[in-house]
């Protein structure tokens, strides 16, 4: 038994919102055969969906291309990036010079112990075993962000930073895709037809993926230290 009319939407919808990316009515019906639906049905749901403003498409001749609602995502403007990039920088100088004091305590140690009589390794060395200790302490609440954000805002601030970092990378990939299959046979030039578009890359305005990447992935690294 084929799904209610107002069930298809839903499931047309889900669909095209998972993918998030440039889609036909083919692709979309190959794609919900599961659900036993038939390409007019899948049809009919994404003119709905589209007269109803749920989702977008873009006419290419005589083939529509369907698209999720960008408006829906929350991605991090530049500003919101920038300001998580120099709370990292600050946490990581924080925990070199806390590393740098640590080793300089270690090397005392060993002076000292190449010094000093047996009792008074003992007990210097118990005194600079109980500032290591502190220090350590200290160093561990620098690495969790305690001194800077509570534990669970610092993890609420890492997850929504790697959701945006996907969902950039993903417009990216879903722009390159639809861009490829505009200009695939078009015959103008292709700088022109984007400046006359008012395209800009990421590069045009100076800001890189990878650059805000390569911090997501330092901030594992420094994870795993602790």
């Amino acid at each position: 038994m084929a799904p209610k009319s107002d069930s298809v939407e839903e499931i047309v919808l889900n669909f095209v919102n998972e993918q998030n990316k440039p889609l036909n009515s083919q692709i979309i019906a190959d794609s919900l055969q599961k659900f036993n639906l038939k390409k007019t049905a899948v049809q009919k749901a994404l003119d709905t969906l589209t007269d109803n403003g749920r989702i977008s498409f873009k006419e290419y001749g005589k083939q529509k291309i369907y698209l999720a609602r960008q408006d829906q995502f929350n991605i991090l403007n530049a500003d919101e990036l920038n300001q998580m990039k120099e709370e990292n920088a600050k946490l990581q100088q924080q925990l070199e010079e806390q590393m740098k004091l640590i080793s300089e305590v270690e090397g005392e140690i060993k002076t000292l112990q190449s010094n000093l009589t047996l009792e008074q390794i003992r007990d210097r060395g118990n005194k600079l075993q109980s500032e290591v200790k502190q220090m350590e302490e200290k160093l561990k609440e620098l690495r969790g962000g305690v001194t800077l954000v509570r534990p669970e805002d610092r993890k609420a601030v890492e997850d929504t930073y790697r959701e945006k970092i996907s969902q950039w990378r993903k417009r990216k990939r879903m722009f390159k895709d639809l861009w490829d299959a505009i200009t695939e046979n078009s015959p103008k030039d292709l700088k022109e037809f984007k400046e006359e578009l008012g395209i800009e890359y990421d590069e045009d305005i100076g800001v890189s993926l990878q650059t805000f990447s390569d911090m997501l992935q330092h901030g594992k690294k420094r994870m795993r230290i602790q």
